[in-house]
């Protein structure tokens, strides 16, 4: 969306705006979140350095950004966007119930759990 703006295509009004920026927002923190998932680098490892040697460090690092996912989606809704059509429906139901859980990490690629190795 960055290079929309860039380019002229922002939207006009602020509602569309609004929406658009929302749901930037909810694409990068959805990408922050799997790339936590899958143990790669996010924005979180370049702020807490430190922390990659800490054996818990991953947990609360996807901890966080199921939060930040969580908080947009939730803003989403307040705001009446929709925000279902950027995840598949079982990680719809894993987000309705805002638990995150090992059933989450492991099956949020693939809802049976059966694919390939991450």
């Amino acid at each position: 969306m960055p290079e929309a703006r860039e380019r002229g295509a922002w939207p006009t009004t602020e509602d569309a705006r609004c929406a658009a920026l929302v749901e930037e927002r909810l694409r990068a923190a959805k990408m922050q979140f799997e790339r936590a998932i899958q143990s790669k680098h996010t924005a979180f490892d370049d702020l807490y350095p430190y922390m990659v040697e800490n054996p818990s460090f991953f947990w609360y690092k996807r901890y966080v950004a199921w939060t930040e996912l969580l908080v947009l989606v939730d803003l989403a809704g307040r705001l009446g966007l929709p925000w279902e059509s950027l995840f598949l429906p079982h990680q719809v139901q894993f987000i309705r119930a805002q638990v995150l859980s090992g059933t989450v990490l492991d099956r949020w690629f693939d809802p049976a759990g059966e694919g390939e190795d991450r």
